[in-house]
């Protein structure tokens, strides 16, 4: 089965463009990843961790 799904390609087009953009430099495409982060700034969420807690069932 060999569909081409319109999505995914566009997303690998922009990837590679991106990528070539920094000479596919891993270092300097972080860079310029975290630059933006930090230009952008804002918290989605802000969770405190939440220890796991098992079922009764799964106890020893």
């Amino acid at each position: 089965m060999n569909v081409k799904d319109e999505i995914v390609e566009e997303v690998r087009v922009a990837r590679e463009a991106y990528a070539a953009r920094f000479n596919y430099d891993l270092a300097e495409m972080y860079k310029d990843l975290k630059a933006k982060e930090q230009a952008h700034k804002r918290n989605i969420a802000e969770l405190e961790p939440v220890e796991p807690q098992l079922k009764p069932a799964l106890r020893d």
